[in-house]
């Protein structure tokens, strides 16, 4: 005798899985309507302004399409083209953003090794202090130290063994480029320790115990162990690090109200900040803002597809 298969009940059955996945797409949207309106609005709306030739006084604009675009990648913008912009962007973020990433790795693998905790503490509370600092005033500390007569130039004469020399740290070009980078470098260093310190504490130290009993050095744990497993905190550290040095403004703004030279330090968020705030070029201003954005999300998904090309590699 066949017996037959029992009807399915009309109503939906639902999983475990799927009442889950439901409560928290419900717990998600409040954060999805906070970004629609403070991050993806803006885009959007500073992209519609892009091509118009809004101003900052006028109330009526007109349609002109892509000409923003045309006008700041042909002319120099009143002496200041989007190609230096560009060039001095990059510049600061690969000589900020590389030294940043080793230094702030080897500081906190140094920091994970003192046994005390209230060593460990006080190192981080020191390496963390210029991070809460807001930007204007590490911009006007640095400033002050920078002068011919500051602790920076008397250090470099030390160091260079030479007597009454000014470095002209804020004069000369190149050596205006490296004190951004060095003022942005104290000043984050610190936040990035402490992100590679949360990664290497998820890290069980049962591994490494088991390294040892069969005779790996220290440097080998670094290479085969410590730098493997902290991967995902290394594309984090760095994307968050890459997008903060390409957002720069508050320390070339300080520099060049300071008497420094805008030319060399004329990253894309300043002359974004001349174009659209004291010349009145909103439209032009946010043409730049959409360029420096697909900067920033090119640059980061290149840095994704590398990791994730590299992984593929090693697996």
């Amino acid at each position: 005798m066949v017996r037959k298969k029992d009807s399915l009940p009309k109503h939906k059955v639902y999983s475990i899985e799927r009442k889950q996945a439901k409560w928290g797409f419900l717990f998600t949207v409040p954060c999805i309507v906070f970004f629609a309106i403070f991050a993806f609005y803006p885009i959007f709306y500073a992209f519609v302004t892009s091509l118009t030739n809004r101003k900052a006084i006028d109330r009526t604009w007109d349609f002109v399409g892509f000409e923003n675009y045309v006008y700041i990648f042909t002319k120099d913008n009143g002496g200041f083209a989007l190609s230096n912009s560009v060039r001095a962007t990059l510049t600061f973020t690969l000589g900020t953003f590389v030294p940043m990433i080793v230094i702030s790795l080897i500081v906190a693998v140094f920091l994970m090794q003192l046994r005390k905790d209230k060593q460990r503490g006080f190192f981080q509370l020191a390496y963390y202090t210029p991070a809460v600092l807001s930007s204007v005033v590490a911009a006007a500390i640095w400033m002050i130290l920078f002068d011919p007569r500051g602790l920076v130039n008397q250090f470099s004469n030390t160091i260079m063994g030479t007597s009454g020399v000014d470095y002209n740290w804020l004069v000369d070009s190149v050596m205006l480029q490296i004190s951004t980078m060095l003022v942005y470098f104290w000043k984050y260093i610190g936040y990035f320790v402490i992100l590679f310190i949360t990664g290497l504490a998820s890290i069980p130290p049962t591994i490494y115990e088991a390294a040892t009993v069969d005779g790996a050095s220290r440097w080998k744990c670094f290479w085969r162990i410590t730098l493997p497993l902290l991967k995902p905190t290394t594309v984090m550290v760095s994307i968050m690090a890459m997008l903060q040095c390409l957002k720069t403004f508050s320390t070339q703004y300080m520099f060049h109200q300071g008497g420094a030279a805008r030319k060399p330090i004329d990253v894309i968020t300043m002359n974004i900040y001349f174009t659209g705030i004291r010349n009145g070029r909103l439209g032009r201003a946010c043409a730049m803002s959409i360029v420096l954005f697909f900067i920033m999300l090119g640059l980061a998904y290149l840095q994704l597809a590398t990791t994730k090309s590299a992984e593929d590699v090693e697996y």
